[in-house]
């Protein structure tokens, strides 16, 4: 069977391990790559080993050859090429957020509707075993039923005051950075797996840091490099650091999250527990094969990730035996697997169920972020409006 071919806009960060985890697939192949240089892009591909190097992304758009291509860009740059690959008749991998505004993902959802592509947004952590075993034994009942959430997203990458990234600019980043950035997964993941939609919610913002030192040369995301004194300048932050948010959804159960990128010693710590009329779970991605299961009448216990301990819906999403340890790169790959598993078998994307995050869900999360920004703005109960 031929190869599915692909081509990817950006390499920052996220951009090679987009490309790692297709290739992990085998039978999708990366064949191009686009920056914004022609140098930068040839450069780039040679260390990837991808054959073909775009100066200009709409030059990839016109490769007959290429059936998918991935957005990997900045934030400010997502509506525009997302937009562009969808009327160049490609299927559309996007990270999040989708767009820049709930307005801007609306459009981008009746396009990918209107032009029938396949289209993903990487909500990875929905990906994990665990948390497909967690999703499965809240459908079957194993919690009884759930009345509270809670839990936090931390990290520690911009603790310090010279600590300085793209993603702190609201031109770049856009107007929410901690709730968008990473706020964003936790929704998506706590309502995978409770499969309840947050309707509305009561937001506390804080910009902890209010002015940085931008380093006059470029740092790289989750970098630990300090500037020397004599080498930056001062720049007045708007974004938040920090936020708490009270959180309802759409059945009435309540709940509650905390994100933070000031959290010394917290790398990438996504928590959450589900509270049930008949039993908890705890699940930390920096222990990605553990779930807690809290009991009131009998002692609590640790599931470890295993498939032959999972739920049968839950057992395609593990790959190795247990004490295998699978993490975020292997939730990452599962993403692509299902996307790709949902090309390869000719499935309709306005009539067959996806199992990964499509637009539908990255609007719904602009949608949210929406909500959050406007309640602290007004200090108030807002409730979460998906326009169409």
């Amino acid at each position: 069977m031929e190869k599915i071919k692909v081509g990817v806009i950006g390499t920052g960060f996220i951009g090679p391990t987009h490309i790692e985890a297709i290739r992990r697939l085998g039978f999708v192949e990366v064949i191009g790559l686009a920056e914004s240089s022609q140098e930068s892009a040839e450069k780039k591909a040679a260390e990837l080993g991808i054959p073909k190097a775009y100066g200009d992304y709409r030059e990839m758009l016109k490769d007959p050859e290429i059936q998918v291509v991935h957005n990997c860009t900045p934030n400010h740059l997502h509506f525009s090429i997302n937009k562009d690959i969808i009327l160049a008749g490609k299927h559309v991998v996007s990270e999040k957020p989708l767009a820049m505004s709930s307005v801007e993902s609306a459009e981008l959802l009746a396009l990918a509707k209107e032009h029938k592509v396949v289209h993903g947004v990487n909500f990875n952590y929905r990906q994990f075993p665990i948390v497909k075993q967690l999703a499965a034994m809240v459908r079957n009942d194993q919690l009884g039923k759930v009345n509270v959430v809670h839990g936090s997203y931390l990290q520690d990458w911009l603790l310090y005051e010279t600590d300085f990234n793209w993603r702190l600019a609201p031109e770049v980043g856009g107007k929410s950075r901690a709730i968008a950035d990473i706020g964003s997964h936790w929704c998506d993941t706590i309502q995978y797996v409770t499969g309840k939609r947050i309707v509305e919610v009561f937001a506390d913002l804080a910009t902890v840091i209010p002015v940085r030192k931008k380093p006059k040369h470029n740092g790289s995301t989750f970098g630990n490099e300090k500037a020397a004194e004599e080498s930056y300048e001062d720049v007045s932050i708007n974004t938040e650091d920090y936020a708490s948010v009270l959180v309802r959804f759409d059945d009435g159960t309540r709940g509650v999250f905390t994100v933070s990128q000031v959290s010394a010693g917290r790398k990438n710590r996504l928590s959450f527990e589900v509270n049930g009329s008949q039993a908890s779970a705890f699940w930390n991605q920096e222990e990605p094969a553990k779930l807690w299961i809290g009991h009131r009448d009998k002692p609590n216990e640790v599931l470890q990730a295993d498939p032959g301990l999972f739920l049968p819906e839950a057992r395609q999403a593990i790959h190795h035996p247990g004490g295998h340890n699978e993490g975020w790169p292997d939730a990452l790959k599962n993403m692509m697997l299902n996307f790709y598993t949902f090309i390869r078998e000719g499935k309709d994307p306005l009539r067959d169920q996806a199992n990964f995050a499509t637009f539908e869900d990255g609007h719904l999360s602009m949608c949210i972020t929406d909500a959050v920004l406007e309640s602290h703005e007004q200090q108030r109960w807002v409730k979460v409006e998906v326009s169409k």
